[in-house]
């Protein structure tokens, strides 16, 4: 059994945020922190008052954690960035709304007696004596203190306060990880107070010592244990907060804190057995379960479980029949080609997933050099009349205003350019087409050539394809391509045109060029020549990328499995320890790959991604849950000189002043698979509708009572809607059996004293 805690994050949009630069604007921004460590760095949104950012995010974390706090920043290019505001949750105000935090929420000053950040170590002990005890308190070291000086560090030390008497240790200069090893004592007399604080500050000569955080021990738990030693957690000092009222403007936000008790894998069998069986028999079995499933799904969690299901059935080899399953379904209760796969069905909304699980990476191949050739080119592109700006334009040294025509054409002239290339690409990327997503293509256009077979009907297969590569994959991933990954940051105003422009083109190749997506938008007729082209490149591409056989199929895959999947890849700056001279740069510029099985670097780049340090750190721990050498601890500076940066000490072989942080992670669509994770989210949706499933169960089967019916080895129940029931009731009964939490695998030292 396993604790599993995710945080869903979609940060969709600011308003009425101040103006902190001179042009009466601001270029804001957000970091995501979880207990002080950032996680998440939204895109810089310029010159804007109210953003919109429209980012999402599933973080998965330890159950420990305290808050989630989201900082709005405003961007400065020659100086540090502004703080604008922040706004806090904590775990409990999150444990106590099920469907989450969603609305907007004002943001509120910064307050520096707030921001506190990091654990201290203290050794606690009750010593006999006459006439009366004494407690002593060891202060042994800090770790993660937050930076308060301009050089990244702070200069801390501690005070302890005990009935009116204050003792200090000395301070540490230029050190956000501090080591004391400093003893205070205190005699404990009747009636004394029954708190001894621990308070940690920076140290400055000319202005007021900073606030680094607090702690409060309760004596009488020390006396009765006689002893206590652990890391402490620094809490803020809410005395001290003063915090300014004032128009800081407002940050709309959807969280949901979800957490899973995932048992043994043994308890997820007889749910996982029957799904499978339920998609291998496909449309000759029962065929109760899936539609079902369907059914009693809503609208707001359809996408949800899709991926659930997707994500389980293409860890159990069975992706491509459970597709196959759902477009039998859909095309058995579609009568009209014009909606087939149009809605926002459990085939959709599977489909649209395998994409992005399965297909990312081919994205990123066929898709890449175009969008990074727009962002680079930054021309201004419109072929809309009535939205053309005229622009002056250099002639051979004179200046001339650039007519509407000469803007429509140059325009449509970029576009063709980045159209054809796209097409090309495409075209030329059969073979680089994972073999389980070109299977599954084939099984689309199998079958709804088998039911609309008639010849008025022959492009239906094709825009059956093109609906998803094309209208669900493709063309969202040119119009956000920060939302796929393609690009670090968004897209300006003038960039995010043309890529809408070349996102619609795509669309029309993608609908066949039918005259109903002519008619919409006449004045895209420029384009028409090139979508022509492009509707004839398509058809042959789709063509051949469904033209795969079995023993392809298998040997594609075969090959695919020989490789180590890329994780990520982009540039990273090495600190080095010594420059060459005084006016050379100590940072060293070197381009990563990492896979599963090795961290390799490069002087030259071997792809474009640029991917933002807390993506990387996520994709590293990602690689590392299961190493059984991970380190507890590791020092977060270098070496230099005869001491190590952060923590001073003298020894190179000294162990680590930070502890790993392993637990917190981004998700990624290409993530290793969670079976176990995967087969409780099913069971938790399922049981949220099982009133629903039981009627539907006695409207199937005429009132009878559910009860499960034996069957032989390997054979599907006769009743696989009543045998669910059991399985559900079954999990629930293991559920309850592990109420009692197994202690968990990292020590809690003595977190219970903490206030």
């Amino acid at each position: 059994m396993a604790k599993h805690s995710s945080l869903s994050i979609r940060i969709v949009e600011g308003k009425n945020l101040p103006a902190k630069d001179i042009t009466g604007s601001s270029d804001p921004y957000c970091i995501v922190k979880v207990d002080s460590e950032p996680i998440i760095r939204t895109a810089t949104m310029w010159k804007t008052l109210c953003p919109f950012w429209g980012e999402e995010y599933q973080v998965h974390l330890p159950p420990t954690f305290h808050a989630v706090a989201f900082y709005v920043m405003d961007e400065d290019a020659l100086s540090r960035d502004d703080v604008i505001g922040k706004f806090c949750l904590t775990r409990d105000t999150l444990a106590s709304l099920p469907k989450g935090f969603t609305g907007w929420a004002h943001l509120t000053e910064v307050d520096p007696d707030e921001e506190v950040q990091g654990e201290i170590h203290l050794r606690l002990e009750v010593l006999p004596g006459a006439p009366a005890c004494r407690l002593r308190c060891s202060v042994l070291e800090a770790r993660d203190l937050a930076p308060k000086d301009r050089n990244g560090a702070s200069d801390p030390f501690v005070r302890v306060c005990y009935n009116g008497r204050t003792q200090e240790t000395s301070v540490v200069k230029k050190s956000c990880y501090p080591r004391w090893n400093e003893t205070f004592e205190f005699e404990l007399e009747e009636g004394a107070t029954d708190v001894l604080c621990v308070e940690a500050w920076d140290w400055d000569l000319v202005s007021r010592n900073d606030f680094l955080g607090k702690v409060a021990v309760s004596v009488q738990r020390v006396r009765a244990a006689q002893q206590e030693e652990g890391w402490f957690r620094l809490q803020p000092d809410q005395s001290r907060s003063q915090r300014a009222e004032g128009n800081l403007g407002s940050l709309q936000l959807e969280v949901r804190l979800r957490d899973e008790t995932v048992l043994s894998s043994g308890c997820y069998q007889p749910l996982v057995q029957l799904l499978c069986q339920e998609v291998k028999l496909g449309t000759q079995g029962p065929g109760q379960l899936i539609p079902v499933i369907e059914e009693t799904t809503s609208t707001e969690c359809r996408q949800e479980v899709a991926t659930n299901l997707l994500k389980l059935f293409l860890g159990q080899g069975l992706a491509k029949e459970f597709l196959d399953l759902l477009f039998q379904l859909e095309l058995g209760r579609t009568s009209e080609t014009n909606t087939l796969f149009r809605s926002n069905s459990l085939a959709s909304k599977s489909m649209e997933s395998f994409l992005k699980v399965a297909g990312m990476r081919y994205l990123h191949g066929v898709l890449g050099p175009i969008i990074d050739r727009v962002f680079e080119e930054k021309k201004y592109v419109e072929l809309d009349p009535s939205k053309v700006e005229v622009k002056d334009v250099g002639c051979s040294g004179l200046h001339r205003p650039q007519s509407e025509a000469e803007v429509l054409e140059q325009s449509a002239q970029t576009l063709r350019a980045h159209l054809g290339a796209l097409l090309s690409a495409l075209c030329r990327s059969v073979r680089a087409c994972p073999a389980v997503v070109r299977a599954t293509f084939r099984q689309l256009f199998k079958r709804v050539r088998e039911r609309f077979p008639d010849t008025q009907h022959e492009n239906v297969p094709f825009i059956a394809v093109t609906s998803f590569l094309c209208l669900r994959f493709l063309s969202p991933a040119i119009m956000s391509p920060k939302l796929f990954h393609l690009r670090e940051r968004h897209a300006d105003a003038r960039t995010s045109r043309t890529l809408l422009l070349l996102a619609k083109a795509v669309q029309n190749v993608g609908n066949m060029d039918t005259p109903v997506s002519r008619a919409k938008e006449a004045w895209m007729e420029p384009l028409q020549p090139t979508v022509r082209q492009g509707v004839a490149q398509l058809k042959d591409f789709i063509t051949k990328l469904v033209d795969i056989g079995e023993k392809e199929e298998l040997d594609l895959q075969r090959t695919l499995s020989l490789q180590a999947p890329l994780v990520k890849e982009g540039p990273l700056f090495i600190h080095r320890t010594k420059g060459k001279g005084p006016l050379a740069s100590s940072f060293k510029k070197l381009h990563f790959s990492l896979t599963a099985e090795a961290l390799s670097f490069a002087k030259t780049p071997g792809s474009k991604c640029v991917n933002e340090l807390n993506q990387w750190l996520s994709a590293l721990r990602k690689v590392s849950i299961n190493n059984a050498g991970l380190l507890a601890s590791y020092h977060p500076g270098i070496f230099r000189g005869d001491k190590w940066s952060c923590c001073h000490q003298k020894d190179r072989t000294d162990q680590g002043c930070d502890k790993t942080r392993s637990r917190v992670t981004l998700q990624e669509w290409n993530d290793p698979l969670d079976h176990d994770l995967e087969a409780q989210l099913i069971y938790r949706h399922l049981l949220s509708v099982e009133a629903m499933l039981r009627k539907k169960h006695q409207e199937l089967s005429g009132g009878t009572e559910v009860g499960m019916v034996p069957t032989g080895p390997g054979e599907a129940p006769k009743d696989p809607l009543a045998a669910l029931l059991g399985v559900l009731q079954d999990l629930r009964v293991s559920h309850s059996s592990s109420l009692p939490c197994l202690p968990s695998s990292e020590p809690h030292c003595t977190l219970e004293l903490q206030t």
